[in-house]
């Protein structure tokens, strides 16, 4: 098994994060298959994500982004690449680490 990392400070408005979580929500179900599920709490939102070969949460706070999946051993040998695509989608959102 893999694992994945990421963690990503913003300057973002609460509402503005949220929304972007939500988004990749949709994105997650919709396109990547994800069984997603939400659970909110004062100042941050989880949310846990899984289907065969990978599990995961992203956590937004009110400072940052969160990001950890872990891959099951087919998904293990595309970990590289796996993580270029998510650190890309980041700094579409947020800019450059």
């Amino acid at each position: 098994m893999a694992e994945i990392h990421i963690h990503r400070v913003h300057g973002l408005a609460w509402d503005a994060a949220l929304g972007l979580a939500q988004g990749w929500q949709i994105q997650a179900e919709q396109e990547w298959g994800l069984h997603c599920t939400t659970a909110s709490d004062e100042g941050q939102q989880l949310i846990a994500f899984e289907r065969p070969g990978l599990q995961g949460r992203l956590r937004v706070s009110r400072e940052a982004f969160e990001l950890q999946l872990t891959l099951g051993f087919l998904l293990s040998a595309y970990r590289a690449r796996i993580e270029a695509e998510l650190q890309q989608r980041l700094d579409g959102w947020l800019g450059p680490d």
